[in-house]
């Protein structure tokens, strides 16, 4: 699809020869007679000989275990696949394992526009979890439980998520700026038995009182049966237990030894219909994919990290990967815009991290504001930088190497809430290309395909995984006879994961993400349903039917209209356009405000009645308007004619 891009950067010899990747490619050869003359021939291998490659990250980084399993894959199937039957583990030991032998360095660093700067050492961390920990069982959460939590990205969610999975509850959170409805739409399928809530916090200078939503969710979840707040704007709540109670016992660490595919935590990755899709993922599946991408992140003991995240994004989860590694996790919990662009590198530059990573969208804003980090702060720690969350366009990269640092080791990765880890992402041994993500991940039997499930190179395809990977999803909470989990991710290639974005894949083993293939909404990395809209707008008495698309691809700025069918004799004025854009930010979250939002006669749909949300995106995104639909399986074909008219409109 495009000519070779050029390098932007290329390690040093000493640098590629002291990374992790090639302390690993050095152990394999010394204790696994596996040498490989490149990184292409190891990712080869490791997609080939799965139950060798994963055993030996297994040993590589010498997981805790009280039963190590003998076969890594007993069932090679997907879904369904079966990982390490008889093993047992717990994730919270895993991360916590650094605390036995650095006790007083730097475990956590916050920096909170609610709370101010704090810092725990790794044996602060450590009692303040097992403190949770031996609460949580006083008041009998006991394994299985759900603990739900609406906090933003503190240590106070970091130690929660970590006792939780301690005592093998099954842990979920969601972020303070989301609306009730979504917060009840996912936290209601999974019937929590405790919550942990904060009533507000201070963002861009503002205090956010959120006591009266959390009532209403309150309201909505009938199964809890215990509370735990922070107070922040008001007094402790009757009934609930202040969160400060709970961190100060005297308690030794225990880890619950829990099979190897023992529920950890839920997360959310919404579909275009329906509920949030309820995501489980095990603990041993995530230990093991957060150890592999260690290796593509050259995180080790000594690393200062940080990850410029929401707490309702995956990404909060993958900071524990460098937790796990003995890194010193940097926490962000403020606006990074405030009081100016330069609040993050300012961070950054005091803290002196060793690897930052940002939303995509976040460089995007940096260069429009026309900063340039390296003249007003010291970044020499910084010999990393992680994206992700939409494509980084060729402009992202040129202003990382113009305006942060001539030397620094850019790796852009993509992934997914889905998979809890990275398709497609960095290595510290290999050259950075201008628009590229470096490699496929290791484990990751990563493909381009087209829509007859042939494999292609050089040309735009579905991203799609051929091989089983241990973190990917259990089940869908609910979905009990896994029809959903299929819908989800099997029913274009039977038998093959398909994850909903196109991909190139280069010569050189590289790839470049275009962005997504479906309906999902990706806004600035976080995904949603367009199902969670529908129910927002169309709750209106003056909209009867709408329809939403986001247009994200790489080299153009992401672009969200919204379509609405209004109740007879109504027109959208600014008024209703922001009575709609309220009722979004009241149900869902201002992260997801149309840029636009246009008046149209009908909604394009089925003769099943279904919106046809990814011809309206795929004729917006350019194509030929005689492709993207058949319109004899419509059931209005003319009311394609309002948006082959908006697209050409639009240019």
């Amino acid at each position: 699809m495009s000519a070779e891009r050029p390098i932007l950067w290329t390690p040093s010899k000493e640098r590629a020869d002291a990374s992790r990747m090639a302390e690993f490619m050095r152990w394999l050869a010394d204790n696994r007679g596996q040498r490989f003359d490149d990184y292409n021939a190891l990712w080869e291998w490791s997609v080939t000989d799965l139950d060798a490659f994963w055993s030996a990250i297994w040993d590589f980084f010498d997981i805790p275990a009280s039963v190590r399993c003998g076969t890594m894959l007993a069932e090679r199937r997907m879904p369904g696949a079966v990982w390490c039957p008889g093993g047992r583990m717990n994730y919270a030991e895993t991360i916590l394992k650094p605390a036995q032998t650095r006790p007083q360095e730097e475990a956590v660093v916050v920096r909170s526009e609610t709370f101010g700067d704090s810092r725990l050492t790794w044996a602060e961390l450590s009692a303040q979890v097992a403190s949770v920990a031996a609460r949580f069982r006083a008041i009998g959460v006991g394994q299985g439980d759900r603990v739900v939590a609406i906090l933003p990205n503190t240590e106070t969610a970091l130690i929660a998520c970590l006792a939780t999975a301690s005592i093998g509850a099954i842990w979920s959170l969601c972020a303070p700026d989301m609306g009730h409805v979504a917060i009840l739409d996912r936290f209601r399928q999974i019937e929590p038995k405790l919550l942990i809530a904060q009533d507000g916090y201070v963002h861009a200078g503002k205090t956010i009182d959120r006591r009266a939503v959390l009532d209403t969710i309150l309201g909505g979840l009938p199964t809890l049966e215990h509370r735990v707040m922070v107070p922040v704007v008001g007094d402790l709540p009757g009934g609930a237990v202040a969160w400060s109670d709970l961190t100060g016992d005297a308690a030794e660490p225990e880890f619950a030894q829990v099979p190897f595919d023992h529920p950890l935590w839920i997360v959310y990755s919404s579909g275009t219909t329906g509920n949030p899709k309820p995501i489980v993922h095990g603990h041993g599946g995530i230990i093991l994919e957060g150890c592999k991408q260690s290796l593509h992140q050259d995180l080790r003991a000594g690393d200062r990290f940080c990850w410029l995240t929401s707490s309702g994004w995956i990404m909060w989860n993958a900071q524990f990967t460098a937790l796990g590694q003995g890194a010193t996790l940097a926490l962000f919990d403020a606006a990074p815009n405030h009081p100016d662009m330069m609040a993050l590198w300012r961070f950054a530059a005091e803290e002196k991290f060793t690897y930052l990573g940002v939303g995509a969208a976040y460089v995007t804003v940096c260069i429009k504001a026309g900063i340039r980090p390296r003249d007003e702060v010291d970044l020499s720690a910084l010999k990393s930088l992680g994206t992700t969350g939409s494509p980084l366009t060729s402009d992202g990269y040129d202003w990382i190497y113009d305006a942060v640092d001539r030397d620094i080791w850019l790796a852009p990765i993509s992934g997914g809430t889905d998979l809890a880890g990275a398709f497609v992402c960095g290595n510290p041994m290999l050259p950075v290309r201008a628009g590229e993500m470096q490699c496929r991940a290791l484990g990751n039997a990563v493909r381009a395909y087209d829509d007859m499930g042939n494999e292609l190179f050089g040309e735009v395809g579905e991203l799609v995984c051929t091989e089983p990977l241990p973190s990917m999803p259990l089940y869908f909470w609910g979905d009990e006879d896994g029809t959903r989990l299929h819908e989800s991710y099997f029913d274009t290639y039977p038998g093959i994961w398909r994850h909903g974005d196109w991909i190139e894949i280069t010569p050189e083993g590289g790839s470049v993400i275009y962005g997504r293939s479906d309906a999902t909404i990706n806004r600035k990395g976080l995904r949603l349903g367009s199902s969670e809209i529908y129910q927002a707008v169309e709750g209106l008495e003056e909209v009867m039917d709408s329809l939403v698309v986001d247009l994200e691809f790489l080299g153009r700025d992401s672009f969200m209209p919204l379509f609405v069918v209004l109740a007879p004799g109504l027109t959208l004025d600014e008024a209703l356009k922001e009575k709609i854009n309220g009722a979004i930010r009241a149900s869902v979250s201002a992260r997801f405000v149309p840029n636009q939002i246009v008046q149209v006669p009908q909604v394009p749909r089925t003769l099943s009645g279904k919106k046809l949300e990814v011809p309206v995106k795929k004729l917006l995104l350019g194509s030929d308007p005689e492709t993207v639909v058949n319109r004899d399986s419509m059931a209005n074909p003319d009311s394609f004619d309002t948006f082959i008219a908006y697209a050409a409109a639009r240019g």
